[in-house]
């Protein structure tokens, strides 16, 4: 075993500068270092002749050198080097270099003499009719191939790894530093059990590094792959059935009364439950009365009425003895959570007033933005126990936040959380017991992606809507089109004039700075599709001036909302855009989710090839929620026959959220889903893609609950034999690596 230095790599085998290089990828040690991917690999065209050929073609060829000619460049300073060489079977070819150093001109000539012979790769293009290979690769070869000169060749058309680059590093120095790693490939430990292995036949951590960093041929990168994906999807699906078999073990609150306050809830309620929510509100109750922590994942649709099913919930808990949280990942969200809620419950939310029902109970809000007084009573309405239900931001994750007998905790918008803040509020329960766990989320997820992004959570699903709701129409609006764009303003000021207000969405805040951190770009909602060309986005700051400049927008109460706004500021606006003294809000996807304004009947989103269609459909659900019908306008830069029209296109014509999730990760792969694949060890997956890899996926989950099993004691007969201590000391070792960070970068994307 090669000694390790302090930054991780064995000491002496990297130069100062390979050695920056390494580390300026995000990798810490050699473990790190195999497992970061080239972005593609330069793969040569096959050995071929020069009849025949096609432009744009990849190609190799064995030529010989017929001679060559060096021009000044017309129109630039610099050198042309023209090279004519010609294959065994006497068909001809020129070669062009573009050189703009003295020293290159000569490098190259002195190299590409009369008679050499070369190897030849790369690509066919016409130049005044006739075919040509520009800047191409080569190497020198004997007049008389030897056997060392057949292996030159062999090495020569092998797939050559192309590395993400920081800065001053080169290809030739990333490839340096990839190829001393190899020489310590021994030292990698190995993550999945053999046993595993010779069941997916999968190659051990040695070979599956050379295979990714050395390949010979194309089916070794496919091996390498094949390996790096599963130990992704082990490794997590690992550290998920770690927490189901932690929650067997803990120790729960039994919330299974139905007591006073959800019999008072359940007579009150204005509309008759679905069949859906009924079902899954009995699925809930049965988990929630078990004696272990239950882990709930709760999907639904836009308007599929998730905030009901999770209150009845929450009178459960209070009705037998506990207290119950919601949190959510804003304060306007938080506070339009708490407002529905206090509405719900009315005189059963006022536990202590005259007016109280019997049953009642009290209400708390947690946030940042809160007067001094107004946190201190909710603070101790908790650690009394006064307080049945709180509801919250990140606020009542802090350590002065103490509950008496916390029994339930749902979060709302799961994806804006990771696994700290999970693990925070479930450390909050009465001694030694675990609260019950559910979070919630308006952005349906398939089931494969389900399966890797929260594999520790059984999953329900809302089907449907409580109320069919206005109908929302939506339609794809080329701004180029100067009559489309004019009607989709028009349009808006009829609804204006009717009494009804609109929601106009920006990628950015300023014109001149990135995406809004945690919006767009950031929020891990991956373009509809890539844009292929660059132009101005729109600002909500820019787009605010235009609109209360024209005409006949001069009377309408326009105002922005982003995130860079204070907290008060936000909610002042959203409440007076929610009772009607704003009558546009121009806004990033702050808007997103938990904003509920009945009268809002206009939604446009400006470059909304920028956003995920997942996103986009939380947008649209923003209006069409009340009596009048909604009009959703999806504006782009890019005209009709582009793809991304088409895909625009696509999500105006379907309202079904579970089929526009499969679409968006049918679309976008598992690369954006977790954001840049080459952004460095502190994004856990850079190989599995949730679409593709779903088999794999489900394969890994079965492994690694055979294998928690098998290390616990809690299996004894298995196909597969019992992990040993060195292969379950490298399971933790990689679990430590990824729990941490990775797993809650993969959530929050």
């Amino acid at each position: 075993m090669v000694q390790a230095k302090a930054d991780g790599f064995p000491a002496g085998l990297f130069t100062p500068k390979e050695s920056a290089a390494a580390r300026g990828l995000g990798a810490r040690d050699l473990e790190d270092l195999v497992r970061i991917p080239p972005r593609r690999y330069a793969a040569p065209g096959p050995l071929r002749d020069l009849r025949h050929l096609s432009e744009g073609e990849d190609i190799s060829v064995i030529v010989t050198v017929e001679r060559t000619r060096e021009r000044t460049m017309k129109n630039r300073r610099g050198t042309l080097l023209d090279v004519r060489v010609r294959d065994d079977e006497g068909e001809s070819i020129q070669l062009t270099f573009f050189l703009f150093k003295a020293h290159l001109v000569s490098w190259h000539m002195s190299r590409l003499r009369e008679g050499t012979r070369v190897l030849v790769s790369g690509t066919v293009s016409r130049y005044r009719g006739e075919n040509q290979i520009a800047h191409p690769d080569y190497v020198l070869l004997a007049e008389n191939p030897s056997a060392e000169e057949e292996r030159d060749i062999a090495k020569a058309l092998e797939p050559a790894p192309v590395y993400p680059l920081r800065g001053s590093a080169t290809q030739k120095l990333m490839r340096a530093v990839f190829a001393k790693a190899l020489r310590h490939a021994s030292d990698l430990r190995e993550v999945i059990p053999a046993a595993i292995r010779r069941e997916r036949n999968l190659p051990s951590i040695h070979e599956a590094a050379r295979l990714l960093h050395a390949p010979h041929e194309s089916e070794d990168v496919e091996r390498a792959l094949r390996y790096f994906r599963f130990e992704e999807a082990f490794i997590i699906q690992s550290i998920f059935a770690r927490r189901r078999a932690q929650d067997v073990a803990d120790s729960a609150p039994a919330l299974a009364t139905y007591g006073a306050l959800s019999r008072a809830l359940d007579e009150r309620l204005p509309f008759q439950l679905t069949p859906s929510q009924e079902e899954v509100g009995e699925q809930i109750a049965e988990r929630i009365a078990e004696s272990h922590p239950t882990s709930l994942l709760l999907q639904g649709d836009v308007g599929s009425g998730k905030t009901v099913v999770a209150l009845r919930a929450m009178a459960r808990a209070v009705d037998s003895g506990y207290q119950a949280v919601l949190l959510a990942p804003t304060e306007v969200l938080a506070r339009q959570h708490y407002a529905t809620i206090t509405t719900m419950l009315g005189d059963l939310a006022r536990r202590g007033h005259l007016d109280a029902h019997s049953a009642a109970t009290r209400v708390r809000l947690l946030v940042g933005a809160q007067k001094a007084s107004e946190r201190r009573e909710s603070l101790l309405d908790l650690m009394s126990g006064e307080a049945g239900i709180a509801v919250g931001t990140h606020a009542l994750l802090t350590d002065n936040v103490d509950f008496l007998k916390l029994g339930l905790v749902i979060i709302d918008e799961q994806h804006r959380f990771g696994v700290d803040h999970r693990r925070q509020l479930r450390m909050k329960g009465p001694g030694e017991l675990r609260p019950h766990m559910m979070v919630m989320t308006a952005t349906p997820i398939p089931r494969s992606a389900a399966l890797a992004l929260v594999g520790d959570l059984d999953s329900l699903t809302l089907k449907g809507r409580p109320r069919e709701g206005a109908d929302v129409s939506s339609f794809v609006v080329p701004l180029g089109d100067d009559v489309w764009r004019e009607r989709m303003w028009e349009r808006a000021l009829e609804e204006i004039r009717a009494g009804r207000q609109v929601f106009v969405v920006c990628p950015r805040i300023d014109p001149d700075e990135a995406a809004e951190v945690g919006e767009v770009e950031a929020s891990g909602a991956p373009p509809v599709l890539s844009l292929g060309i660059d132009h101005p986005l729109h600002a909500v700051t820019p787009t605010l001036e235009t609109l209360r400049a024209k005409p006949g927008f001069e009377p309408v109460r326009i105002e922005e909302l982003h995130g860079r706004l204070s907290s008060d500021l936000k909610r002042e606006r959203m409440e007076a855009f929610a009772a009607g003294e704003i009558d546009v809000l121009v806004a990033t996807t702050v808007i997103e989710v938990g904003v509920d304004v009945p009268n809002a009947s206009v939604m446009i989103v400006l470059d909304a090839e920028r956003f995920g269609l997942a996103q986009l459909h939380q947008l649209r659900g923003r209006i069409g929620r009340g009596e009048q019908p909604g009009i959703a306008f999806f504006a782009t830069q890019f005209g009709r026959g582009s793809a991304q029209h088409a895909g625009l296109t696509e999500l105006a014509e379907t309202t079904d959220g579970f089929a526009l999730a499969e679409l968006d990760l049918e679309r976008r792969g598992g690369g954006d889903l977790v954001g840049d694949i080459q952004s460095g060890t502190s994004v856990a997956v850079r190989f599995l893609d949730v679409g593709r890899d779903a088999r794999m996926i489900l394969e890994a989950r079965e492994d690694a609950l055979v294998t928690e099993a098998l290390a616990r004691g809690s299996l004894t007969t298995s196909s597969l034999e019992p992990p040993t201590p060195g292969e379950l000391d490298a399971l933790d070792a990689a679990i430590a690596r990824h729990s941490t960070r990775g797993v809650d970068d993969l959530e929050r994307s």
